[in-house]
């Protein structure tokens, strides 16, 4: 077999900068950024049909996922080519997220020097995502602590993976302690934006929870493993990776990512009493912050309803808290954000779209508000100056406990109170999920956990 040496190239893509910057926590100095904006051809690298004649099961699994729609997903499409190409066009600040966005959400245009590329409905090779020859080819970083596609490739005919005894009649394989690392996933899900603020930590979420300690790695729980054969005439093997990517869009995935524990400071009351309720919401299942990623955008919230003895619904407050931003974590009906959508999309008199969306008043939202260098709250995370005010998520195993009062009305003299508790998540807020005509799949509430309780109600004479 004739064996080609592929180019080894590295890239540090800030946002499309190329320059000297301070490196993430944990690294020491500065790193210098060499582009690979542009190093390659499309056709330096196969179409994922290629990969799938012989591992017909991965690419099925992957061609289902996020990884393989990273580009052409809808809700990424508007993103791109409505907000962030406009914005980049217009404000010298944030210029270079044309190419920088690109880098992981169509990485072919990006490392084939197609920026911009064009948008989905014209069929190019962007829309193959994040394909099979761009994480394959990937040898590891540029720092200690990848973020930003901060990658060094090797981009020919060996394929780099976790088996050091793979042989292939297509391609060399080598094996790649990086691609079986975290830090394969740090490249993408920890980005620093052009105001030097970081709007995705995932990765350095994960290094402080005991996840990281216990060596629980981000390809186990969002890949697993299973018996089998990766290709024809390959060895059977008990822990071939699924390339499902399970995340954000997992529905069935997602439901008990956190939990709820319902109590009561008294199991019993009578008419005109007040019950003091507390709901313990715990992240117990995740590695990182419950939500992560997008945190711009990402919606967790806790609604709290209590049916009376006379069948009378109604949904109750959080006690607040007093914290500093406390006030962007409690649902208001009247509270407006995202009027720089305006600025961008050249919208006279646009004065900002509903905050918090369809969620009830006084319901506790569980999130991270991002400020643009106006200092309004802003989804577009590459307009962010500041994001560090109040950063109200679910961490790794900590327990939240939201507080609520109930007054029993006068007259009720038996029955049951019921309360509920319901832990909503949603991709992005209804109102712009309404603004952009999006599919409902988008913003509808995904039901995490449910839980409830009853409470009697007696007359002691």
């Amino acid at each position: 077999m004739v064996f080609r040496f592929g180019r080894v190239v590295y890239c540090l893509a800030i946002a499309g900068f190329a320059w000297l910057i301070v490196a993430p926590a944990g690294c020491s100095g500065t790193i210098t950024p060499a582009s690979l904006e542009g190093a390659y051809t499309y056709q330096d690298f196969n179409q994922p049909d290629a990969c799938s004649a012989c591992h017909q099961n991965i690419h099925q699994d992957w061609s289902n996922s996020l990884m393989a729609l990273s580009f052409v997903h809808q809700w990424d499409d508007v993103e791109y080519f409505q907000l962030a190409l406009p914005h980049a066009r217009k404000l010298d600040e944030v210029s270079g997220i044309k190419s920088g966005c690109i880098a992981c959400h169509g990485p072919l245009a990006y490392l084939a020097g197609d920026i911009p590329p064009a948008e989905p409905s014209a069929g190019t090779r962007v829309n193959e995502g994040v394909s099979c020859e761009v994480c394959h080819s990937i040898t590891g970083s540029t720092g200690q602590e990848p973020f930003n596609f901060s990658v060094t490739m090797d981009v020919g005919d060996t394929k780099y993976g976790p088996r050091d005894d793979a042989f292939s009649t297509f391609h060399q394989s080598q094996y790649s302690g990086f691609t079986i690392s975290s830090r394969l996933c740090a490249t993408c899900h920890d980005e620093q934006n052009p105001y030097g603020a970081w709007v995705k930590e995932t990765y350095q979420e994960w290094k402080d929870s005991s996840c990281s300690s216990e060596n629980i790695l981000c390809q186990d729980c969002h890949m697993g493993s299973a018996p089998g054969i990766s290709a024809p005439g390959g060895k059977q093997r008990d822990d071939i990776a699924v390339h499902t990517f399970y995340g954000p869009h997992s529905e069935n995935w997602l439901k008990g990512a956190a939990s709820i524990k319902l109590t009561t400071d008294r199991p019993e009351a009578r008419a005109g009493w007040t019950i003091t309720i507390y709901a313990d919401v715990i992240n117990d299942s995740c590695g990182h912050y419950f939500p992560t990623g997008s945190t711009e955008e990402r919606m967790l919230w806790l609604e709290l309803w209590i049916t009376d003895a006379a069948g009378q619904r109604y949904h109750l407050p959080c006690l607040a808290k007093g914290f500093e931003g406390e006030e962007y974590t409690i649902a208001d009906s009247f509270a407006t954000a995202y009027g720089d959508l305006g600025e961008i999309m050249e919208i006279a008199g646009f004065e900002g779209l509903s905050r918090d969306g369809d969620i009830p008043d006084g319901a506790r939202i569980f999130r991270r508000p991002f400020f643009n260098p106006q200092g309004d709250m802003t989804i577009c995370q590459w307009y962010t100056a500041e994001n560090s005010l109040v950063n109200y998520r679910l961490a790794p195993g900590k327990p939240v406990t939201e507080t609520y009062f109930y007054r029993v009305p006068d007259g009720l003299s038996y029955g049951t109170i019921t309360v509920e508790a319901d832990l909503y998540y949603a991709l992005v807020p209804s109102s712009i999920g309404d603004f952009f005509g999006l599919p409902e799949s988008e913003f509808k509430p995904l039901l995490i956990d449910h839980q409830s309780l009853t409470l009697s109600i007696v007359d002691w004479g």
